[in-house]
């Protein structure tokens, strides 16, 4: 079976202004990739995250908010913004095995350390700052594609004559788009969320994703090598193979989800909520404290188990398609 390199180890003995085009380009088209498989799953996980805590919940969970939003909204719906995580998929996986190599050889370049293994925390510390960093970019795309993902609850809600209420100071997006025959866009919301809040406005839910991702990340990679070195030891060898690289890819989309799920559950909560209503927007441990107040701990794990298990395919196919394009080029 055909061999694949790990994450961050050269087997042509590019420059590095060429193995950082390479990152960037398999980086972005592993994460597409993903992106188009996942995101049904995605949508909704962000629907039952970001359900008004009302009694009862309008989903009973994940297999009841497929077949709600199906016979809503048909298939189409369930990738009703699309564009822009797509987008952001590919400049999130980009940006992510960009900065985590190029830690690497900064690591490398400190410590003289040009041939050898870096250990284990230090891969770990690169994974880290590589999700910091796209943190910052992820999180306005992310605004509108939650944004965009409920627009269609409140239609439906609108049909059945059934608006979703204000809890803990938070108006729904959903309540809101219910007075739209159509609604708006991706380049319409961010028009919107930049009429209302300003430029800042599009990095709402930031330290949510700074969370997630800083600390995913480390989990994402750091799962990945870790399974990808335990293999080559069992077998003796320096590379894996692509079933491998897919378990190892699998495993890290599981820790990558898991390990923060409840800070996913906050920024989405923080994304859905309608553009301009009350007048300010609720902050990070306000958000949080109505959640616990009306869900307990319960609430911050909506969605986690659908979340988790389309993870492990998606990633798998992100580091194989990556690794792949990688060893071929």
């Amino acid at each position: 079976m055909e061999e694949v390199a790990v994450v961050g180890v050269e087997k042509t003995g590019d420059s590095v202004a060429v193995g950082a085009a390479k990152d960037l380009l398999f980086g972005s088209i592993g994460g597409m990739v993903g992106k188009v498989f996942e995101y049904p799953f995605d949508t909704v996980k962000v629907r039952l995250q970001s359900q008004p805590d009302t009694r009862p919940l309008r989903y009973k969970g994940p297999i009841d908010c497929f077949k709600q939003s199906l016979q809503q909204t048909g298939v189409r719906g369930l990738y009703r913004g699309i564009s822009p995580p797509l987008f952001g998929a590919a400049a999130e996986n980009a940006s992510l095995f960009f900065g985590y190599n190029l830690c690497q050889e900064g690591i490398r370049n400190v410590t003289g350390n040009r041939d050898g293994e870096l250990s284990m925390k230090q891969k770990l510390f690169c994974g880290a700052a590589s999700g910091a960093f796209a943190s910052f970019i992820l999180t306005p795309i992310e605004l509108v594609k939650c944004q965009m993902q409920v627009q269609m609850i409140g239609k439906a809600a609108m049909s059945a004559n059934v608006i979703p209420k204000a809890v803990g100071g938070l108006q729904p997006a959903a309540a809101i788009h219910t007075a739209s025959i159509r609604p708006p866009g991706p380049f319409a919301l961010v028009g919107q969320i930049y009429s209302a809040y300003g430029l800042t406005g599009l990095w709402r839910g930031q330290m949510g994703t700074l969370l997630r991702e800083t600390g995913g990340s480390a989990a994402w990679f750091g799962a990945y090598e870790y399974v990808s070195m335990k293999f080559k030891e069992i077998g003796n060898k320096d590379s894996t193979t692509i079933s491998e690289s897919m378990m190892a890819g699998a495993t890290a989309g599981v820790m990558y989800n898991f390990i923060l799920f409840p800070a996913d559950t906050i920024k989405s909560r923080m994304q859905t909520e309608a553009i301009g209503v009350g007048g300010r927007s609720a902050g990070f441990m306000e958000v949080t404290r109505s959640i616990h107040q009306h869900g307990g701990i319960k609430a911050f794990y909506r969605g986690c188990g659908i979340t988790v298990a389309r993870s492990a395919p998606s990633s798998a196919l992100i580091f194989t398609v990556y690794e792949g394009l990688k060893s071929y080029f």
